[in-house]
């Protein structure tokens, strides 16, 4: 019988390479998303590569309501899911904390903290439940260290770390893996997003080197996932090999 992963942010990046690769592996799989569109296309790109099955839940994980309902309502046979890849996230905005925008920081800390909470707290009970589960949370460099203009994102990120080594502490006794996958830059929709759609400057971001594909993050969460019952990886940092830190890039 497949196991169950639920992935979130799964309509492009990291979250479809993460889906991808697992449904490759023999996963069924629950994924979510805002664009109810891009998420039909993920399912039936991966559907005509495997034979897993996917169901989809179009929830903005920032609405509460909307992600207890949803998650509360699965069908019985969905509920017993092995895996949670918390990955929905992004940032919003690059200022100076003086001038930034209040709108970009509720835009990220209600995605990437509060979001990430309200999945984890449905989800979690049913790992107990089950009596097994692994939590993979897309965390970042930025929750490691803080770089000039990042401030509220890379709060967002240090908060993420936080709550990943809280729920290892407090998932132990239930036997629940948890694990912190911290990217440094990868090329995604990441920049597009941070820059309000500005396609240029957010390619700009990348130019010169070779950055992480969302692909190198996708099989960096299968290698979690494929580790013996005894071994837990709790913390993974993962760099371009320009990348020294969150400062330090060498272009050419």
């Amino acid at each position: 019988m497949n196991k169950i992963a639920f992935v979130t942010g799964a309509t492009a990046g990291i979250g479809k390479a993460t889906a991808i690769l697992l449904a490759q592996n023999n996963y069924n799989l629950i994924i979510s998303g805002r664009r109810k569109l891009l998420l039909e296309e993920v399912r039936q790109l991966i559907l005509s590569k495997s034979g897993v099955e996917i169901l989809i839940l179009n929830i903005d994980v920032r609405n509460r309501e909307e992600v207890e309902g949803k998650i509360e309502n699965l069908p019985e046979n969905w509920k017993k899911i092995d895996v949670l890849v918390n990955n929905a996230g992004l940032a919003s905005g690059l200022n100076k904390i003086q001038e930034g925008d209040i709108e970009d920081w509720e835009k990220m800390i209600d995605t990437n903290i509060k979001g990430l909470l309200y999945i984890s707290r449905k989800i979690m009970p049913l790992m107990i439940q089950n009596k097994i589960g692994h939590i993979i949370n897309i965390g970042s460099v930025a929750g490691k260290e803080v770089y000039p203009l990042g401030n509220v994102y890379c709060s967002t990120k240090h908060a993420v770390d936080a709550i990943t080594k809280g729920m290892r502490m407090d998932l132990l006794e239930h036997g629940i893996k948890v694990t912190s996958i911290n990217p440094g830059m990868v090329e995604t929709e990441f920049s597009i997003v941070r820059f309000h759609g500005d396609e240029k400057r957010a390619k700009s971001a990348y130019e010169g080197f070779e950055p992480l594909r969302a692909e190198d993050i996708a099989e960096t969460v299968l290698f979690a996932l494929t580790r013996p019952k005894h071994v837990n990886i709790n913390d993974l940092l993962i760099m371009p090999t320009a990348q020294a830190n969150s400062g330090m890039i060498i272009k050419g």
